[in-house]
Formats: C-alpha cells, structure tokens, sequence
C-alpha cells in the first residue's frame, strides 16, 4: 500500500463503524498516567533479578507523536518555547560524545528528567495532563490506532482489534463507554489518521539532504528541514 492509497481508505472511513469498534472494545481513562509516563525496558524473564520501573534509568522515554500545528497550539496554550514542547523524534539519531546527532522525520512530546510527558503531572497516584484542552490528536485517542500500513502505532502493544481499529495496552480497555463517547473518539481517530498519512506525504514531498555538522540534529518535517529548536535549517 502507499501513502496516498492509504490516504484515500482513511479518508472512506466510517466513523459510525469506528465507533462500533470502540464501543465493542471498551474503553475509559483511569487516568493511571500509564500513557504520559516512560516505558519499562525488557525485562528477561529468565533472570529473576531482572527489575524495571519508569523510575529506571534505563527505561525508555515517553514517546508520542506531534505535528508542527500541534506544537505552536501547545507554544500558545502556555506561552512555551518551542524545547519546551517538542523534541527530535529519537528513532534515526544517535548518541555521541557531544550528545545526539543524526536525521529523523518527526516531533515528539518533550520529557522531563524521567523519561515522562513534560506536561504530565500525578497528585496522589492521579495523573493529569496539564494542557488537556490542547493535547496532540495522538493523546486524545490513545489507547486506540487505526491498522492501516502507513499510520503511527502509539506505545504499548496492540492488546485487542476490532475490524481495523486497534486497542494497544491500557487498563481503561474493556470498561463502558457511551455511544456519544465512542463516536466522538471514533471521529477523532478518524482525523488523526488522515493527520498522520498526509503528513508523511509532506515529509516525503518536502525532503531534502542538507548539510549538517558533526554533531547537529535535523528534523524532517511537513514544513522542511529544522533544527532541534525548530527554527529552519
């Protein structure tokens, strides 16, 4: 499948069949912040001293997708810089004496020291988003993804499917939802699908090789080559 045709079976989407799904899933936040907060290593089962938390410093940081719109909703929303927001996708760079370097193609959420959602916070043991009204389309559906061949699949393996939609981990699965909920989500869902698939085209369309130092980072988006603070290569 390439992008455009994938494009064209998002955009044929059935949000009343998308919320079938869902509704057929279940689904509601606990809001246990295992979806703001960083992932646990692998861990081998065979060692039985072999122990991860998202307090480890080898787990892996909070990675969610976020488009160039979506960073400059989130700079306004709480009069941020644009670090304060986003980071280089990490996928594709690598790690040097003089920190990252490499290309890569998208924005992720900015984290904090421990790997977890910059704009996470827990009071409690209930975790909150702090710009909830302003979130990316990736937090607003999550834990759901929609199985096409060129859509982001969000952290967390994919736990249950109905028709193309997919449930990846979340301890909110399996609880009622409310059919105005579902096809709300559904819609939502929808329109992050075509996000997701008309930005790759653009990166795709967009793309050219620049000349980056040993040492820099350059970040691919729909709007050109950037560098780590967004600013254009």
């Amino acid at each position: 499948m390439t992008l455009e045709s994938d494009l064209e079976r998002a955009r044929d989407l059935d949000v009343g069949d998308l919320a079938d799904a869902i509704e057929s899933i279940g689904f509601e936040c606990t809001r246990c912040g295992g979806c703001c907060t960083a992932t646990e290593p692998a861990v081998d089962p065979a060692d039985e001293d072999s122990t991860a938390s998202s307090d480890d410093p080898d787990s892996e940081p909070h990675t969610a997708t976020v488009f160039p719109d979506e960073i400059r909703d989130l700079q306004r929303a709480g009069d941020y810089d644009f670090r304060d927001v986003a980071r280089p996708m990490p996928y594709g760079l690598s790690e040097t004496d003089e920190g990252l370097e490499g290309e890569t193609f998208e924005w992720a959420l900015q984290t904090d020291a421990c790997g977890d959602c910059t704009f996470y916070e827990e009071t409690d043991g209930v975790g909150a988003c702090t710009v909830h009204e302003d979130r990316p389309l990736i937090c607003q559906t999550y834990p759901f993804s929609v199985a096409l061949d060129n859509t982001v699949q969000p952290m967390g393996e994919a736990v249950d499917e109905a028709g193309i939609v997919r449930a990846h981990e979340c301890e909110g699965l399996g609880r009622d939802i409310t059919r105005e909920d579902a096809r709300d989500l559904a819609a939502t869902l929808k329109e992050r699908a075509i996000r997701e698939l008309e930005e790759a085209i653009a990166v795709s369309e967009q793309y050219e090789p620049v000349d980056r130092e040993t040492g820099s980072v350059v970040v691919h988006d729909s709007e050109g080559a950037k560098r780590i603070d967004g600013t254009e290569f």
